[in-house]
C-alpha cells in the first residue's frame, strides 16, 4: 500500500485513495477465498462418485490451501501494480490543478511570513476583544452598583421628606429647627424610658420584700 498521505485527493473525494484501494483489495481477497471454498466443495462432491479413490478430504484441504497461497501471492503482485497505476493515473490530482474551494489562494497568494503576520494580528485582535469584554462586564457591574446606591439614596430622601412633613405638622418648618425638635423629643423619650425602668425595678423590689 502507498504511504503517500494524498491529503489533497482526500479533500476532493471525501476519502483517502489508500482507503479505497484497501477496500478493493479486501473485496478481491474475500472473493478469492470464497471461490476456493466453492472449488473445494465441487471436488469433494466429485470425489464421492469414486468410492475407491485414495484421496482423502484432508488431502484435498491441504491442496486447496497450497493453491490458495499460490493464488494469493500472485494476486498480491498483480494488485500492487494495479494500485500503483490507479493511484498515479486515476485517483491522483495533478500538481497544476486547484480545487474550486482553493481558487481563492490563486487569486490572493501569500507567503508564510504574511500568513504569520496575519495570524499575529488575529491573536492581537482576540486579546483586545477579551480585554474589552472584561471591561464591559466591569462597567455593567459598576452600573448595577450605582443603581443600588441610587435606590438607597432615594429611600433616604423619602425618609427626609417624611421627616420634614412631620416637623411641619408640629410647627417647625426649618430643617435645623426640625432636627433640634427631634433631638429634644428623643432625649425626652429616653428620660421617660429611664424613669419607667426605675419604677419597674422598685416594684420588683417591693414584691420580693412582701
Amino acid at each position: 500500500m502507498s504511504v503517500n498521505p494524498m491529503a489533497y485527493e482526500a479533500q476532493f473525494f471525501g476519502f483517502t485513495p489508500q482507503t479505497c484501494m484497501l477496500r478493493v483489495y479486501i473485496a478481491f481477497q474475500d472473493y478469492l477465498f470464497e471461490m476456493m471454498l466453492v472449488v473445494e466443495s465441487v471436488i469433494l462432491k466429485k470425489l464421492d462418485g469414486f468410492p475407491n479413490a485414495k484421496i482423502s478430504p484432508f488431502q484435498i484441504r491441504k491442496s486447496t490451501e497450497k493453491f490458495l497461497l499460490f493464488m494469493k501471492e500472485h494476486f498480491d503482485q498483480l494488485f500492487s501494480k494495479m494500485e500503483e497505476v490507479l493511484l498515479q493515473l486515476v485517483l491522483n490530482i495533478p500538481k497544476n490543478v486547484l480545487l474550486p474551494e482553493d481558487k481563492v489562494h490563486e487569486q490572493y497568494p501569500y507567503t508564510k511570513e504574511q500568513f504569520q503576520a496575519l495570524q499575529d494580528e488575529i491573536d492581537q485582535l482576540q486579546q483586545q476583544y477579551r480585554a474589552e469584554a472584561s471591561a464591559s462586564q466591569a462597567l455593567l457591574a459598576e452600573i448595577e452598583e450605582q443603581k443600588t446606591v441610587q435606590a438607597e439614596l432615594e429611600k433616604i430622601l423619602q425618609w427626609f421628606d417624611g421627616l420634614e412633613n412631620i416637623c411641619r405638622a408640629h410647627g417647625t418648618s426649618n430643617f435645623k429647627e426640625s432636627f433640634a425638635f427631634l433631638t429634644q423629643n428623643s432625649k425626652k423619650l429616653q428620660d421617660v424610658l429611664k424613669d419607667v425602668e426605675k419604677k419597674s425595678k422598685k416594684l420588683q423590689s417591693s414584691d420580693q420584700l412582701a
